[in-house]
Parts: C-alpha cells; structure tokens; sequence
C-alpha cells in the first residue's frame, strides 16, 4: 500500500511503514506543508495514497469521506509522544494484511481500531 503521512507526523515514522513492505512520503516530501487540510486530502485520493494523521478534522467523514479516498487512519495516542505514536502505528501493521483500509476510516486509539465504512447502498 501506498501511505502518506501527515506533517504531524515524525518522518521517522515512513520506515516503520517501508520496513513492513508499504511505501510511505510524508507531507514535507511533497512540498504540501502548511496546506489546508482539503488539498492534502484531494493529492492524497488522486495519487492514490492512504493518510496517516493525528489530526481530528480528518475523521468527520462529511468532510472527508473515506470512501473517495485509499483509506484515512487517524491517530488517537494518549500522549502524542513518538513512541505512544509509533506503537499505534505498529498495531495497525497486521490489521492491513487481513483488513481492507480502502474506501475506510480508521481511528486508532490505544487497544481498539474505529472502523467507519460507508454504507454500500
């Protein structure tokens, strides 16, 4: 899968993704810093890439529905310390083996993944 990780994100954290067999930029590698949230979001669906954010406004799927996008993954650490960060990160890694993120909403907190998938009719 292709993931895009947002500028608050660490760019440290694209390795953890590549380790695993994704390929991962960041925000920063594509010049979008600073950007509204609405044109990260429209490169991120035409160039194919999953978002990886810590921020909020993502997960209102009115405003940003999943299902024209690869998928968005909103991190809910405790602390958005970047180990707290990092084991989110790492806990969603087996669930893209067995769990479509496509067209999906994830929110990730400590212990459980979110799910909102647009209803198919």
């Amino acid at each position: 899968m292709k993931f895009k990780l947002d500028e608050n994100l660490d760019v440290r954290l694209a390795h953890l993704l590549i380790e695993n067999g994704h390929e991962a930029d960041t925000i920063l590698d594509q010049h979008l810093s600073g950007q509204p949230d609405s044109t990260v979001y429209e490169r991120c669906c035409s160039s194919g890439h999953a978002l990886i954010t810590l921020d909020l406004d993502y997960s209102n799927p009115l405003r940003f529905p999943p299902s024209s996008s690869n998928g968005i993954v909103v991190l809910r650490p405790k602390r958005p310390t970047l180990l707290n960060i990092r084991v989110l990160l790492s806990t969603i890694l087996p669930e893209l083996k067995t769990r479509p993120l496509a067209g999906k909403l994830w929110v990730v907190e400590p212990g459980r993944i979110r799910v909102y998938e647009p209803d198919a009719g």
